[in-house]
């Protein structure tokens, strides 16, 4: 039976909060930033909590978490 291992992408990119949701960033924000206006670009700041329909799948990629 080989090792179960994490997916190394996805403990980059997702936190599991002690509560056991998850948390993201947020998405848009990297690049092509002068044809954003400043308003969405100041709601893309912070992260926010992974849906619940795509909660499953994080989990999977994470076992340990």
């Amino acid at each position: 039976m080989p090792k179960m291992k994490t997916k190394k992408s996805a403990s980059k990119r997702f936190v599991v909060r002690g509560s056991g949701s998850i948390k993201r960033g947020q998405a848009f924000k990297r690049h092509i930033l002068t044809k954003k206006t400043t308003k969405n670009k100041r709601q893309l700041r912070g992260a926010v909590e992974v849906h619940k329909a795509d909660v499953a799948s994080v989990k999977a990629m994470m076992p340990f978490a």
